[in-house]
């Protein structure tokens, strides 16, 4: 079958789901449809969440972008059962022959060696510690990390090197281990960052329908930072004309809750993203739709998406040097930095392994 416009999934076969269909990737020659053949009166199944395995030959991941402040990264999992809507990462999927949509939160890989893959990498002769980053591109605390505890594995490998981890979450499953991240932190190994993208609980739930609620949310910042983790609040994504006018709601809860830096990036629409975010939009909240739609288009010089260095975070524009001023504001009125303290690197040291020779000294 040639490939064809949207294939809108039923909303019984996708309950709990954030995407609205399942289009084939773009590197794909044919369009894979969902069809109903007739031959049976019960309905399509639901769509399940399946994981499968991958064995990776290495897992950390470099960058070299401005906007970043880490040049490394590690994610323990491919695709996110978060189901966020928004997702920047959802296009990645399609390299793995699967769909941006639905099958991005449902068709998940699992990487068990990671932990064991970082080991070889830390040891090898000439590594150059740096702050590396979990959760970049798909959350390292989704559901599924209760059964496969890979994260928790890969910080096991990070506190026996005494290497320092940025971790970027809207899980809660982060709390199980709090006894790793507040003896990291205590030496200037951990920094964490929460994501609030409204404190409403309806559009959360219809935007990231698979994510704790806000309110649970700022009870993690709560805990992490009870145990001495330094926590940002990050306001993102900020989606114009749904979401724009909480900015400053989310960084003062954010502050009351234990944090002490905050951040905010604009909605971003690479790829696929465009056109299951408008979907979205046409399906819960169709009177904003429009509106929506253009003022992210007045903020990104008449596109759904500029991936420039630089404006990719914060857009362009009027609108956009409105919300950076704003946010600065917030900040400023809040005692919120943009900065966290650097973290430590002069500590690492690859453990011993069996048959290494004491030193003297």
């Amino acid at each position: 079958m040639e490939k064809t416009g949207s294939d809108r999934i039923d909303a019984d076969c996708r309950r709990g789901r954030g995407a609205g269909s399942n289009n084939t990737g773009r590197f794909e020659e044919f369009q894979r449809v969902r069809v109903d053949d007739g031959w049976t009166e019960e309905p399509l199944p639901p769509f399940r969440t399946e994981v499968s395995i991958e064995r990776p030959r290495s897992v950390i991941s470099r960058n070299s972008s401005p906007d970043l402040a880490f040049d490394r990264s590690l994610n323990p999992y491919r695709g996110c059962e978060h189901g966020c809507i928004y997702c920047y990462a959802r296009p990645t999927h399609a390299w793995l022959g699967y769909s941006p949509g639905l099958d991005f939160e449902t068709r998940l890989i699992a990487r068990p060696d990671a932990a064991i893959q970082l080991e070889k990498e830390l040891r090898r002769r000439g590594y150059q510690v740096a702050p590396l980053a979990l959760g970049t591109n798909t959350d390292p605390y989704q559901p599924i990390e209760g059964q496969y505890r890979i994260t928790r594995q890969v910080l096991e490998v990070l506190e026996a090197f005494q290497h320092p981890v940025l971790i970027i979450t809207k899980g809660t499953l982060i709390e199980r281990d709090l006894d790793i991240l507040s003896r990291m932190a205590a030496k200037g190994l951990a920094q964490v960052g929460i994501s609030v993208t409204s404190l409403q609980a309806d559009l959360s739930r219809k935007m990231e329908p698979r994510v704790p609620s806000p309110a649970r949310r700022l009870r993690m910042i709560q805990a992490l930072s009870e145990a001495g983790v330094p926590v940002r609040v990050m306001a993102s994504p900020i989606v114009p004309g749904l979401t724009d006018h909480e900015l400053e709601p989310i960084l003062k809860a954010g502050r009351d809750a234990g944090a002490v830096a905050a951040n905010y990036i604009l909605l971003r629409l690479p790829g696929e993203v465009a056109p299951l975010f408008q979907d979205w939009l046409d399906e819960h909240y169709p009177d904003r739709a429009e509106r929506v739609m253009n003022r992210v288009r007045e903020m990104r010089d008449g596109k759904a998406y500029q991936s420039e260095f630089g404006e990719r975070f914060v857009g362009r524009g009027v609108v956009a040097e409105l919300l950076k001023q704003r946010f600065q504001k917030a900040c400023q009125r809040l005692g919120l930095t943009k900065d966290l303290p650097d973290m430590r690197c002069d500590l690492f040291t690859p453990p011993l392994q069996q048959g290494d020779q004491l030193s003297l000294f």
